[in-house]
């Protein structure tokens, strides 16, 4: 196993790591909307956390040499199932035809008190 560490995303804030390679694939933590530089929650609602969160994600797998056409998994979570149109409007920009299998559950609370939060698997280029 090999730890994916990042600056350009947000530091775990607990004891786990943004993301972990093995086994030909690489598995995020959950990403939340929060800035990586100031680890504050942005301002706004579901699509401005939706769109940190990609962006959080992105910088994790470019650490690894990845983009999200790489992604073959997502789990979204959501705080409230009424977010979930404009969650999936940023995440269907992001993903634009690219379309892993993904599944999305309304949870009784996340991390920070957001209202979202997505993971992600991606398969490994070259067997890092």
């Amino acid at each position: 196993m090999q730890t994916i560490s990042t600056s350009a995303a947000p530091a775990a804030i607990g004891p786990y790591a943004q993301a972990i390679a093995a086994s030909g694939f690489l598995f995020t933590a959950g990403q939340i909307a929060l800035d990586p530089a100031t680890m504050e929650v942005v301002s706004g609602g579901v699509p401005e956390q939706t769109e940190r969160v990609f962006r959080n994600l992105e910088a994790v797998l470019a650490e690894a040499g990845l983009g999200l056409g790489d992604v073959v998994k997502t789990t979204v979570f959501l705080r409230d199932m009424a977010d979930f149109q404009p969650m999936n409007a940023c995440y269907a920009r992001y993903m634009g035809d690219h379309r892993p299998s993904r599944s999305t559950v309304a949870v009784a609370g996340l991390p920070k008190d957001v209202r979202v939060e997505i993971e992600l698997v991606a398969v490994l280029r070259g067997g890092a």
